[in-house]
């Protein structure tokens, strides 16, 4: 499919124009656009208050062809000439904006050195709790985070009701994995995105399709991130490989991201709203809305089509992670990986990333530009710490922004000791195998390669010769998912069940989740510079706040034994 280069247009409110028509000069009559250029799909956002019918009656009105819509966000996907049709569509007072299809998610930026990242429903509250116990796994003894958020103790009173479904918005879920597949819900799971081999300009974006017709099963990842976050939450304590922090619940893949990482609008959009109608419990959002960094209003290096980009994108999310609040579901979001402060953000050099070399330098004012959803609505932001509980030299941070820490993983954490720059520093988590062998971290036979040895790529079997696969990552995208685990175990505690269905206010949720997370200080000295740590200057941070919430570690790190303990105080 063609990708063009982003062109959207804010749709401008035109007067009508009345009064008596003078006969020297008769008013003249406004022709519509010429329609021309190749058929392109175009995502179409509703204005505020409009009906999802008048978007779509707008759409046809001005030559377009109504593909697919999401009625909780007013979006609309229509094919169209690709040129004329956004010109068309700004005098439709049904309207916000148009714009050709551009990808608009990512994973959080890696930190450079290390692949992948360095590389309120009603119901009756059950008479009593139900209990539900797990031991644990033999490689959970690598799980330094595990026992960092106290998950093995949690299990002991509290592991996970299965009534509590946790989505994974990623790349997708390998549900054949041997840690996954017990507790992997292939009847929920959806995935919404179509695999893109080539960008506009002819670079690769997810590369060859695996699948005839391009679109992948549904248990299925090809960028092997959805899989690690998910093993973390909730790998099933079998006896074999690893167990996750919540290792009784359900596990839903709702995939929007593509085998590269990115995310289109209207699958991102239908993920967070599908999660809402399908009653799931807590959501994983491991990425940030692309092509920019920073969605900003009004950006004087932009130009006005990327502007009003930008803002359909904040308009866009918000009214998705709304519409997913005001169903039940509790976000848990990645505070990202650019090593800056959120509420003063460094000039922002990558945007827009899609397609790939098209970046220009941008000075960020944080009061009108935002990173999504991160800084949207009701998102709980996690921010990443090392096994010696300090900050990850590339977490984000902010007094605004951070709700709770959670342990990420620092390759360079213990300068000066044996543990600086070693794999163990990092998160173990499942691993797809044919993303393994890919990589060349497993060979054909499923025997661990050298280079899968140096990368600490883990193997275990169960009794019956079916192996599972691990592999050390670190980012916030590894700390979230820590953070999603302890919430679906409060969920699991002191939720209302009913039927085949539990629910909890996402607000409750924060609550419990912030209340019983435990207090971390600031550092003494508070400035950390990491340049022993091989960092230049740009990560050097200040931690600002105190015990109680810093810009470091928020309210504290994630406490699963004391959330499922002493999280009645906090409802």
């Amino acid at each position: 499919m063609r990708r063009p280069r982003t062109l959207l247009l804010l749709a401008a409110v035109t007067p009508l124009l009345t009064g008596l028509a003078v006969a020297a000069a008769p008013t003249a009559i406004a022709q519509p656009a010429a329609l021309s250029g190749k058929t392109t799909e175009f995502s179409v956002l509703g204005a505020d208050g409009a009906s999802l019918k008048s978007v779509q009656d707008a759409v046809r009105a001005a030559g377009g062809t109504v593909v697919r819509s999401n009625a909780a966000v007013g979006l609309v996907t229509a094919t169209a000439p690709r040129n004329g049709f956004s010109e068309r569509l700004s005098g439709s007072h049904a309207v916000l904006a148009a714009a050709p299809v551009t990808v608009i998610g990512h994973n959080p930026k890696s930190s450079p050195g290390k692949p992948a990242v360095e590389k309120g429903r009603s119901g009756t509250r059950s008479a009593k709790v139900a209990k539900s116990k797990a031991g644990m796994d033999p490689l959970d003894s690598e799980l330094w985070g595990l026992t960092s958020v106290r998950s093995d103790l949690a299990r002991t009173k509290q592991a996970g009701n299965k009534k509590v479904k946790v989505g994974i918005i990623d790349t997708g879920v390998d549900g054949t994995h041997p840690d996954i597949a017990p507790n992997f819900d292939m009847a929920d799971s959806r995935n919404f995105v179509r695999d893109i081999p080539f960008d506009e300009l002819g670079q690769v974006v997810d590369g060859p399709c695996e699948f005839a017709g391009c679109v992948d099963p549904a248990n299925w990842d090809d960028g092997a991130h959805g899989t690690h976050v998910a093993g973390t939450i909730a790998a099933a304590a079998n006896g074999v490989g690893i167990s996750g922090v919540a290792p009784n619940v359900t596990l839903v893949n709702i995939r929007a991201g593509q085998d590269s990482g990115f995310f289109f609008l209207q699958p991102t959009v239908d993920a967070l709203t599908y999660a809402g109608d399908a009653s799931i419990d807590v959501v994983n959002m491991s990425f940030y809305v692309d092509p920019w960094l920073f969605n900003c209003d009004n950006n004087p290096a932009d130009t006005p089509e990327q502007q009003a980009e930008q803002r359909v994108v904040k308009t866009a999310m918000t009214r998705a992670m709304n519409y997913a609040y005001n169903h039940g579901v509790t976000q848990l979001v990645a505070l990202g990986n650019e090593h800056e402060d959120l509420g003063n953000p460094l000039p922002d050099e990558g945007s827009p990333d899609y397609p790939a070399n098209t970046a220009h330098d941008r000075t960020i004012d944080p009061n009108t530009c935002l990173t999504m959803p991160t800084e949207g609505p009701h998102s709980i932001g996690v921010g990443s710490f090392g096994p010696s509980q300090s900050k990850a030299d590339y977490s984000n941070y902010g007094m605004e922004q951070i709700s709770v820490s959670a342990p990420g993983g620092w390759f360079r954490d213990y300068f000066g000791t044996p543990r600086f720059r070693t794999n163990e520093n990092e998160i173990l988590s499942a691993y797809p195998k044919h993303i393994g062998i890919e990589e060349g971290n497993i060979d054909e036979n499923g025997d661990i390669t050298p280079d899968g040895v140096a990368l600490g790529v883990q193997k275990a079997c169960n009794s019956d010769g079916v192996c599972g696969y691990y592999q050390y990552l670190q980012g916030t995208s590894m700390a979230t998912p820590h953070a999603t685990g302890v919430a679906a175990l409060i969920i699991s505690q002191y939720g209302r069940f009913h039927g085949k269905n539990v629910t909890m206010s996402p607000d409750k949720v924060q609550s419990v989740l912030e209340g019983t997370a435990a207090k971390v200080p600031c550092p003494t000295p508070r400035t950390v510079d990491y340049l022993d740590e091989g960092r230049d200057a740009s990560f050097t941070a200040t931690c600002e706040g105190d015990l109680n919430f810093n810009d470091f570690y928020g309210h504290g790190a994630v406490d699963a034994w004391a959330a499922v303990t002493r999280g009645q105080q906090y409802l």
